[in-house]
């Protein structure tokens, strides 16, 4: 496969893909506090909104390794970017609770489908650069998110009209993806991308060993074996994204109940969080290459930890804003983490490995949400926070299964 411009200009271009798509969702989110106002939800019935989100990327389930596939990751891309814009703008248009879950619910599924396209891409520049750089490509995620929720927090503190602007930003991403498009080059070519570039065949895994035992088993043990090495790496990335999905949908809300923040400036704390993540993605390369995934995983659940218990004991700004730092900070490489071992599990290529952990991890933090809502809905918002500690235990529980990618047994 044949790149059209060097392996640092597709770099560039995939990380305007990753800033393009995180810069969509941030844009809708400062403005959740205005929305459950103006629509008159309670905690539970927000909690079950947003969970559409999660839902939708559900329904892609294996649409985005056939889609890819079929008409190539870059087409996958920018038609998925098209739609998720339109989706997020018209979320603005919302007039209850119904229409606003199912503009998320496809929001989420056009979301999924482009997150793994273009993870996949990342991957193939990624390896073809012999270094690390998917870390840093998920923090191009974040800073497009940061700079986008930061201007729609700006916008909305303003008075500005929130259909307007996110319209305007839904023209912007797409345009920013036709322009990593250029940039990118042949490296998102169609089924090069997905499967030829892992150079498995019908009898290889993706790291070139046998995917059949020599007992005629192989594909009924294949698929077991392939389960059992991505569910680890599904719960890293499920903590890590629940994280993002409670700082996403609850930051501002407990901006506003725990510290007295006004609710069109509440989308600071999401900034906050999203702008921790973003600086410990561009370091989370550097330190991942020295010290290795599952120590700097450790690290970071205990940085979730903390957040968490600290966001649940905040009754000023400072404490909350420091937790959300240290949320943000913690979870940042464990997605990136996740997915780029699972372009390396036995016996599926990268589109495949790829496509199953981002489902598994999208299936663990469906509920997120609407667990958090229900217990703040019976007990209040701090306890449905309290969650945030178990998630910071559970990845320094599973933190090594970074470090040893499992290889099928014959």
């Amino acid at each position: 496969m044949s790149f059209a411009g060097t392996g640092p200009r597709a770099a560039a271009g995939v990380g305007l893909w990753f800033a393009g798509n995180g810069a969509i969702y941030a844009a809708l989110l400062p403005w959740y506090p205005l929305l459950v106002d103006r629509l008159g939800l309670s905690s539970w019935q927000f909690g079950l909104v947003v969970a559409c989100f999660a839902a939708g990327s559900l329904l892609s389930s294996a649409l985005p390794a056939a889609l890819i596939a079929r008409f190539g990751a870059d087409r996958v891309v920018i038609g998925g970017t098209v739609m998720l814009g339109l989706a997020a703008a018209a979320t603005a248009w919302s007039v209850n609770g119904v229409m606003m879950a199912i503009c998320l619910l496809l929001l989420g599924c056009c979301d999924a489908i482009v997150d793994v396209a273009q993870n996949v891409v990342g991957i193939t520049v990624q390896a073809r650069l012999g270094r690390t750089i998917l870390s840093s490509m998920h923090a191009l995620w974040s800073l497009g998110g940061l700079l986008s929720g930061a201007a729609a927090t700006a916008a909305a503190s303003s008075g500005a009209d929130m259909r307007v602007w996110l319209a305007a930003m839904a023209v912007a991403a797409v345009v920013l993806t036709l322009i990593g498009r250029r940039l990118i080059g042949d490296a998102a070519s169609p089924r090069r991308v997905a499967d030829a570039d892992s150079g498995q065949t019908e009898g290889e895994s993706a790291d070139g060993s046998a995917a059949e035992c020599a007992d005629g088993s192989g594909a009924r043990r294949s698929k077991r074996v392939v389960l059992l090495a991505a569910l680890p790496l599904a719960i890293i990335a499920i903590c890590g994204s629940a994280v993002e999905d409670i700082a996403n949908n609850w930051a501002g809300l407990a901006a506003v109940d725990f510290a007295d923040v006004p609710a069109a400036s509440a989308g600071i704390a999401f900034s906050i969080v999203i702008g921790s993540q973003c600086l410990g993605r561009f370091s989370g390369d550097v330190l991942v290459t020295r010290f290795g995934a599952g120590r700097i995983a450790r690290l970071g659940g205990g940085l979730i930890t903390l957040g968490g218990v600290g966001a649940v004991l905040a009754h000023e700004p400072v404490l909350l804003l420091a937790s959300m730092a240290a949320l943000g900070f913690g979870s940042a490489t464990l997605v990136p983490g996740a997915l780029g071992a699972a372009a390396r599990l036995p016996g599926v290529g990268r589109a495949g490995g790829v496509t199953l952990v981002n489902w598994l991890m999208r299936v663990g933090f469906l509920g997120t949400s609407p667990l958090v809502g229900v217990i703040a809905a019976e007990v209040g918002l701090r306890w449905g926070l309290s969650i945030l500690a178990l998630v910071g235990v559970l990845t320094v529980i599973f933190a090594h299964r970074l470090d040893s990618p499992e290889r099928r047994p014959c």
